[in-house]
């Protein structure tokens, strides 16, 4: 019997195009395809879960013996960011969408922001990619004190402030007022984004780990509300806590990147709780996916590679392992934005078979109906469970 399941998201990392990626401009993405074919990519681990075997990835033949699980998963959700990724995952399918803001966001939300958090003013309101905003912007914020404000193909009202101009718990109080404004109906934003950054000059500004997520909390029932209600441990390591508002996790821990988030992974493998251990690991996305910077990306998968014996090697005999993602975010094409991709579902246990392919699921849902299932657990409405394949 498994009483636990070890869950970690690659935020960022496809396996290909979705069917509908034409309609978000993504056509043609696929973020792992991306990396393979312009490094020396080295996965062994990875390949002995099927990461190679997914349908349609085709790369590479694959001569390691699988002693995983594998398949992938495409969205139903309106959208490709974060939220309504793991959301999605977690049994929630968002639709209709949020409200991007293409063209920046209206004078009369700049206004009402403004005045709520009692600004003289703000910089920028353009839609942009985050490091090039604080390269035009970031020396004009230290002399005026000004935040400044930003969006991007996805529905975020995004503020960053030096650290030193704005300090960082301020600079949430500010987050906590937009993200009142921006739950009108007449906003409908996603998610409010404190960017906190440092540095002296254009040269060498950079965004710290102080960032944090204000969600809408419009999102219905979740996996993390089940399990708690029903007195399962819910650990919730990284952004994860961030972006459900902290509903449904009982234990919430913060994290300093992917190496740090892999050892506190580990760290909670060795402890003895029954539940759902539920991981991000933000750098995919964040530091190399935004950024275009494909040897990085590939250099981060392959250290999450490394981990996998230790990750494996800690598990106990009731533990079940599973490895996806929420979206894709291909370095190697000219977007620096979130892309519409399938996910890849990656899964391990003492308790499983070996080498079953469960094919392409058609919502992300499925992965979080699955885990209820596993762990005996009521069922949602939304997904549908694969326990019957990968169960011995």
């Amino acid at each position: 019997m498994i009483k636990r399941v070890i869950t970690i998201v690659l935020d960022g990392f496809g396996v290909g195009e979705l069917p509908d990626s034409k309609a978000y401009g993504d056509e043609g993405s696929n973020t792992l395809a991306g990396i393979h074919h312009h490094t020396k990519l080295n996965l062994p681990n990875l390949k002995k879960l099927g990461l190679y075997n997914i349908d349609g990835v085709d790369l590479e033949k694959n001569t390691e013996k699988i002693i995983g699980n594998f398949g992938k998963a495409a969205e139903q959700s309106v959208g490709k960011n974060s939220p309504v990724g793991h959301w999605e995952i977690c049994g929630v399918i968002t639709n209709p969408g949020f409200q991007t803001y293409p063209n920046a966001f209206p004078e009369k939300l700049i206004e009402e922001f403004k005045k709520e958090a009692n600004l003289e003013g703000i910089l920028c309101n353009e839609v942009g990619s985050g490091t090039e905003i604080l390269k035009q912007y970031g020396e004009e914020h230290i002399k005026t004190g000004y935040p400044i404000i930003y969006t991007s193909a996805d529905s975020v009202f995004q503020i960053a402030a030096h650290e030193e101009v704005i300090p960082v718990e301020k600079l949430y109080e500010i987050c906590k007022i937009a993200r009142k404004i921006v739950d009108k109906p007449e906003y409908n934003i996603g998610t409010v984004i404190a960017r906190p950054f440092v540095g002296t000059s254009a040269e060498n500004f950079s965004r710290t780990y102080h960032r944090k997520d204000f969600e809408s909390n419009t999102f219905s029932k979740t996996i993390l509300d089940v399990l708690k209600e029903n007195n399962k441990e819910v650990i919730a390591i990284g952004k994860i806590g961030d972006l459900f508002s902290g509903r449904g996790i009982t234990k919430e821990i913060h994290t300093q990147g992917n190496e740090d988030g892999i050892e506190k992974t580990i760290e909670e493998i060795k402890n003895d709780t029954e539940g759902f251990l539920f991981t991000n690991l933000v750098d995919f996305d964040m530091l190399y996916g935004h950024r275009n910077n494909i040897e990085g990306y590939a250099k981060a998968l392959e250290y999450l590679d490394s981990k996998l014996p230790i990750i494996m090697e800690n598990m106990k005999d009731t533990d079940m392992l599973i490895l996806t993602a929420d979206h894709g975010n291909d370095p190697s094409t000219p977007s620096t934005d979130h892309s519409r991709e399938y996910i890849p579902i990656l899964i391990y246990g003492k308790q499983l078979k070996e080498n079953v392919n469960i094919g392409t699921r058609k919502t992300y849902a499925d992965i979080g109906q699955t885990i209820l299932d596993i762990l005996g657990m009521p069922l949602l409405k939304t997904g549908t469970s694969f326990k019957e394949k990968i169960i011995k």
